[in-house]
């Protein structure tokens, strides 16, 4: 009896497979991914893999600025005057950096294109 189900159910999913709406469905799903492929768009997994990469890097570059300052400041305590001319260019070049970031770079809220693929 379990057989006989089976065997029907069999016969109705290929059936269903042989449709024209199945076919139809086929061919929008392949257009579809044709045009988007044409398109400058990126995936959710690449766009975060970006964001974690982007994420890193702003952490070291933090992190070595922060070290250059220490290290101009202990300059500037055993030397004097030079040091302190460069410790207000690497300020002035760090304020001038943020500037330059582009807004909504990282910012969640700012309109992206993410298209998942299954």
């Amino acid at each position: 009896m379990n057989n006989f189900f089976n065997d029907i159910q069999g016969k109705i999913n290929q059936a269903l497979e042989s449709t024209p709406a199945k076919d139809i469905e086929r061919n929008v799903k392949a257009m579809m991914t044709q045009g988007f492929s044409k398109l400058d768009l990126v995936t959710r997994e690449e766009f975060d893999i970006q964001a974690q990469v982007l994420a890193k890097t702003r952490a070291k570059l933090e992190a070595l600025e922060l070290r250059v300052v220490e290290l101009e400041a202990r300059l500037a305590a055993q030397g004097g005057g030079i040091a302190t001319t460069a410790s207000a260019a690497a300020a002035s070049t760090a304020s001038a950096a943020s500037a330059d970031t582009v807004p909504g770079a990282t910012d969640p809220s700012a309109p992206h294109i993410i298209i998942d693929k299954p």
